[in-house]
């Protein structure tokens, strides 16, 4: 049988994580057909239980320097449905997942939903969420959409074949939904569909990979240009730790997170948008390096 809805999880960080996203997928089986497509990067041992445990999802084992974006690509080119999902191997879906993004497909070619924090125990988990989606917590504006998260977001099949050249840049998401608009096409935002983001870190391993995660962004974005814009690009990015700091507590405040937490987390969203900061200085000024393959 076709399958209804194509999954793209790209596995980077271990079978804990893996093994909970999968699991939650699989309580959506019983009422569509989908197809789940786990590039795998972290191993023989997460990819040995990953098909004991989980034998419905395909595995595509890639080499441990594989980037994100190539292991979405590698999984673009395989998926069979008319929708295709994409999620991280992090984010556990709620029941109806499926069946609310196929019904959004109905009426917008490419559909993004919201992310909620499922990693709500520890402080630090809570910055380093707010530092990356605080624009994403509910209340959230529903509609025509300049932005799209890229972990809870379902394309037309059609759309991602048609626009192989973004898909296979290399690089994240937001190049691509950039190359999707610049040819007319609208991005919908959801918000009613919401994901959780489980992601466990201590302080040392956030600002690792928000510095990695920017150096990454950075050098992508100034990649071929002249030695004087990209001067220009990474001396300019030192005013952002003050313009960061600024716009993840002020969104977080406005959201739906208590003031009492937000405060308590401003000190580390301090120290995480100076890791941020720098790793746009260095991508600016020196390139993204080996940055990407080591985002997870």
């Amino acid at each position: 049988m076709p399958a209804d809805l194509s999954v793209v999880v790209p596995s980077v960080n271990g079978w804990d994580d893996l093994s909970r996203c999968l699991a939650a997928l699989e309580s959506e089986r019983g009422d569509l057909e989908l197809e789940v497509l786990v590039p795998e990067r972290c191993g023989t041992a997460v990819r040995e239980q990953a098909a004991t445990r989980f034998p419905w999802a395909t595995l595509l084992p890639v080499p441990a320097a594989a980037t994100i974006p190539d292991m979405r690509a590698l999984a673009f080119d395989r998926a069979t449905a008319p929708s295709v999902a994409v999620i991280e191997d992090h984010v556990i879906v709620p029941r109806g997942w499926a069946r609310d993004l196929l019904l959004a497909r109905r009426t917008a070619r490419v559909v993004g939903g919201a992310v909620c924090n499922a990693a709500t125990e520890r402080l630090v988990d809570w910055a380093a969420f707010l530092c990356e989606y605080s624009h994403l917590l509910p209340p959230l504006e529903g509609g025509e959409s300049k932005w799209l998260t890229g972990n809870n977001v379902v394309y037309d099949r059609a759309l991602l074949d048609q626009h192989r050249g973004a898909t296979h840049s290399g690089r994240w998401e937001n190049h691509l939904h950039q190359v999707l608009r610049d040819a007319g096409i609208t991005l919908t935002c959801r918000p009613e569909i919401v994901v959780g983001h489980r992601k466990h870190y201590t302080v040392g391993e956030y600002l690792a990979q928000r510095f990695l995660y920017a150096r990454s962004y950075a050098g992508a974005r100034v990649a071929g240009s002249n030695p004087l814009r990209r001067a220009l690009y990474g001396a300019a990015a030192f005013a952002l730790p003050p313009i960061l700091f600024w716009r993840t507590v002020s969104r977080s405040l406005g959201k739906q997170v208590g003031p009492a937490l937000v405060w308590r987390a401003m000190p580390l969203i301090a120290v995480f948008v100076c890791a941020w900061a720098g790793g746009e200085i260095v991508g600016y000024w020196f390139g993204a390096g080996d940055a990407m393959s080591k985002v997870r």
